[in-house]
């Protein structure tokens, strides 16, 4: 009767997002056994898996889903990085510690398009800020949104000073959970602050960074409106995520089958990633459990 009860309370969730996720997946599935584009007169005239076949084959898709993933680990890897540090040092009894917690929080509460437009100023050359001050001190301009490989890592950058401060408020809280007791007692046998944070810290904070590494990692693969912004996936193409890939064919191209089909390939890296992320926390879980 219970359980019952536990579903009949979660019955309006599941119908919410059965409406605003599964029916628009299902329209997508349908819409990838399409032809729908300019060539059909916008109408859709069932082909099978030839979209499927299309994407299997289709390279610029695999040049962009190493781009994505690229992307995506080295900005998620240093927000986790740089999010425990700043969680660690607003979570000491620092003079004005409330107004430091309000300003870490605005470059997340910007719009990501401001913030994007922002940067492509920044990193303007020649006249952005950095290359001036390069420009003063004798050095030579640095092609941040114009050499492939150095535009990317602009990218990363960008992204980091923007979702860092999420990652550390999610940690901040994981924080201010631990007890301070555990802390004394280590302080009383004589651990050091790294001894501290390796054996109580990231131990009791691992549910908190596998949220926030699930988070981050579903938003960087679906990253868009940065990219969009900041390079519009270029230079020649080096940028291009997987959204932008499948923006292009729907709106400038018209191929409304096809942009369904590329949706549909990254929501299933999407899954295999964070399914593949979950299933090896929870391994190191039972395994630290275990050994205990």
């Amino acid at each position: 009767m219970r359980r019952w009860r536990l579903w009949l309370l979660m019955a309006p969730a599941l119908a919410l997002l059965l409406a605003i996720f599964a029916a628009p997946l299902m329209h997508y599935l349908w819409l990838s056994t399409q032809a729908q584009s300019v060539l059909t007169g916008l109408k859709p005239v069932p082909i099978g898996a030839q979209q499927w076949l299309r994407l299997w084959n289709d390279g610029r898709f695999w040049q962009d889903t190493w781009q994505t993933l690229r992307f995506s680990a080295a900005s998620v890897s240093l927000e986790m990085l740089l999010g425990l540090a700043v969680a660690l040092l607003l979570h000491q009894p620092l003079c004005g510690r409330s107004l430091l917690r309000t300003i870490s929080l605005l470059p997340w509460a910007l719009p990501t398009t401001v913030m994007a437009l922002g940067w492509r100023w920044i990193f303007n050359d020649p006249y952005g800020p950095i290359n001036q001050l390069l420009a003063v001190l004798g050095l030579g301009a640095m092609p941040f949104l114009s050499n492939p490989n150095v535009t990317w890592l602009a990218a990363v950058g960008a992204d980091t000073w923007k979702t860092t401060p999420f990652v550390a408020l999610l940690l901040l809280a994981g924080l201010q959970t631990i007890p301070s007791d555990l802390y004394e007692a280590a302080a009383l046998e004589g651990a050091t602050a790294w001894q501290s944070l390796r054996r109580i810290t990231l131990p009791l904070l691992t549910p908190y960074l596998l949220i926030a590494v699930l988070f981050r990692l579903a938003q960087a693969l679906g990253v868009f409106d940065l990219i969009q912004v900041l390079t519009g996936g270029g230079p020649a193409g080096s940028t291009e995520s997987l959204a932008l890939y499948a923006y292009l064919n729907a709106m400038r191209f018209l191929d409304f089958g096809y942009s369904a089909t590329l949706l549909l390939g990254s929501f299933a890296i999407l899954l295999l990633l964070c399914g593949t992320a979950a299933l090896v926390w929870r391994w190191s879980s039972r395994l630290q459990g275990e050994l205990r």
